[in-house]
């Protein structure tokens, strides 16, 4: 700590390149942080899929219906405890840009097969006595301001009711709390008895299932059994694990996370890159004065100590900064996407990661 003065003496030597290499490393690591809030935003589906979940859809593609009749014979098969369906709904809120998942279900067998979903007791039984009731994520109700007794008009798109419109109304009577921080909380569910009666077209079919088993480590073999039931039958169907089935839709529209990773990847360590250079060559500069130093009684050690710690306050500087700016811009203003990106925040196992970082970097 006596040297500090002279550690710091140094940095202010050429103040504006130390500022420019200071900002330089905040702007690396405010793009790390950056970086492992889209990394798990596109990993999230997958990590926090339930692994005694399987995922039943029609074999062709997932936009095929099946019979609602289908739930039954699944409970029948060997292994599977329970099964739950649930339709895309695909309808508008206020404009296209506001873009949420909206889907019917059964609610009691629904909140089973999810205990993750968290609701209260009341908004529970309001949920089962409420025909036109809907339940939101926390995310999503944040998202429009939404309170529990709102009314919430959705202009459908595919799903035209029996008197000929299209705009359909909901009771917001819950919002519901994810059991960890990566639950997805940006869903919006609604009665599927509510559904089925008051659409104009698609009576007795639905979407796809959720089909929970009792051994996961069976469920390659479920998961062919289930098949096999349906097999040759007007609508056969396909089943994975739920992970495998979030990973494959991920898949559909391109792999845009490995794009954007990679991107941002290039860009963080070019940075560092250049900023470490810049810090190099400064030392390179001082050649002279690094030589009085040991004229006057320094050691090797002793000078190669106070340019480690010129530089590794330096990145500490710039990099505990940048970290802390990343952290405050994804806590406070979240997704940048509008929507895309419902789960995004920056796990403290990356913000770790992002600090031992720093410390290498000095």
């Amino acid at each position: 700590m006596k040297y500090l003065h002279l550690v710091w003496s140094n940095l202010k030597r050429k103040k504006v390149r130390t500022l420019l290499t200071a900002l330089s490393i905040v702007v690396a690591f405010v793009l790390f942080g950056y970086l492992a809030a889209i990394k798990r935003a596109f990993n999230q589906g997958i990590d926090v899929a339930g692994l005694d979940r399987l995922i039943v859809r029609h074999k062709v593609s997932i936009i095929q219906f099946l019979p609602e009749s289908y739930k039954e014979r699944m409970e029948r098969i060997r292994g599977v405890s329970s099964a739950v369906f649930a339709t895309w709904f695909g309808g508008i809120y206020q404009r296209p840009s506001n873009f949420f998942a909206q889907m019917p279900v059964v609610p009691d067998e629904f909140l089973d097969m999810f205990p993750e979903y968290i609701l209260s007791k009341e908004e529970e039984r309001a949920w089962l006595e409420t025909r036109s009731g809907a339940i939101a994520g926390r995310i999503l109700a944040d998202r429009f301001d939404w309170k529990v007794g709102d009314r919430i008009p959705i202009q459908a798109t595919i799903w035209t009711k029996k008197d000929g419109g299209n705009s359909w109304e909901f009771d917001l009577v819950g919002i519901y709390e994810g059991a960890e921080k990566g639950t997805d909380t940006s869903q919006f569910f609604f009665r599927h008895d509510f559904f089925h009666e008051t659409r104009a077209w698609g009576s007795g079919v639905v979407g796809w299932y959720w089909v929970r088993i009792d051994e996961p480590e069976r469920a390659a073999e479920i998961a062919s059994l289930i098949d096999k039931e349906f097999a040759n039958s007007p609508h056969e169907t396909k089943t994975e694990p739920e992970g495998a089935f979030v990973q494959g839709f991920a898949k559909q529209i391109g792999n845009i996370a490995a794009i954007m990773m990679a991107i941002l990847s290039a860009v963080f360590f070019t940075i560092l890159l250049v900023a470490g250079n810049t810090m190099a060559q400064s030392v390179r500069e001082r050649t002279e004065e690094l030589a009085v130093l040991k004229a006057v009684g320094f050691t090797d050690r002793g000078v190669l100590g106070l340019v480690l710690a010129e530089s590794s306050l330096l990145a500490m500087l710039g990099g505990f900064l940048g970290l802390g700016v990343a952290w405050m811009l994804i806590t406070w203003i979240g997704d940048p996407s509008g929507g895309a990106l419902p789960i995004f925040f920056l796990p403290i196992r990356d913000l770790v990661l992002g600090i031992v970082l720093v410390l290498l970097l000095g």
